[in-house]
């Protein structure tokens, strides 16, 4: 399968897990990768994965993703906001079906990352990458050993290396571009550490003067609303 430049970070491999620490955005991260893919013609599933105290869910913007073309492989929507620790019947067709892209959103940490290992011999003989996301304003993953002790966490529980990170730095509505910088930061850090390249920088669009923010830019809009922004 080929992708046209500038995302082809995004395109690369045919099956793309997200990871990360709980708020993190790593949700936000699917739906905006999904539905870009979708627009840029490829023929895509988002699996939600998230089952372990889910907040926000790629379930919740099923309507949207229907409407450009994204299959959603999730629970019953008579589950959407229930933790049941259950995988949806459908996974298994984006690990056989060859012809599509698909993007697995998973719960935060090791308790999340751990549904993979269900599936982590046929991922292996996939053509994937997993992607860990960092929010260097997470308490819990503001610092390099932090950020360093979850990654390997969900490393260990799925299985299954990260080969990718993505800095999604931000403070909702009053996210600044002194906040990316300082992602960036810590994302350069977690990198050199590891080895393990950092494939871009998440941006909300419309976030104001971002001239300063140097590497790759993946400009989303937000899907993901608090209930009382809905």
């Amino acid at each position: 399968m080929s992708f046209i430049e500038p995302e082809n970070w995004m395109g690369r491999k045919r099956l793309t897990i997200v990871a990360g620490h709980y708020g993190c955005g790593k949700t936000e991260c699917a739906v905006n990768m999904a539905l870009r893919l979708a627009e840029c013609g490829k023929k895509v599933a988002l699996a939600d994965l998230d089952v372990i105290n889910p907040f926000f869910r790629s379930r919740d913007t099923v309507r949207l993703l229907k409407e450009k073309g994204v299959r959603l492989v999730a629970n019953s929507r008579m589950c959407a906001n229930a933790d049941i620790p259950s995988m949806p019947a459908e996974m298994n067709m984006i690990l056989q079906d060859t012809s599509c892209f698909g993007i697995i959103d998973i719960g935060g940490d090791g308790a999340g990352a751990k549904v993979l290992a269900r599936y982590r011999e046929k991922i292996q003989r996939e053509d994937y990458q997993m992607f860990f996301v960092i929010n260097a304003n997470r308490p819990l993953v503001s610092t390099t050993s932090s950020a360093l002790k979850y990654l390997k966490n969900i490393e260990q529980a799925s299985g299954l290396p990260v080969s990718g990170i993505v800095n999604n730095t931000h403070l909702c509505e009053e996210t600044t571009c002194e906040d990316i910088l300082r992602g960036i930061v810590l994302a350069n850090e977690v990198s050199n550490l590891t080895g393990i390249p950092v494939v871009c920088h998440m941006i909300e669009r419309g976030i104001g003067d971002i001239g300063n923010v140097p590497g790759r830019k993946f400009f989303v809009d937000i899907h993901m609303k608090k209930p009382w922004e809905k």
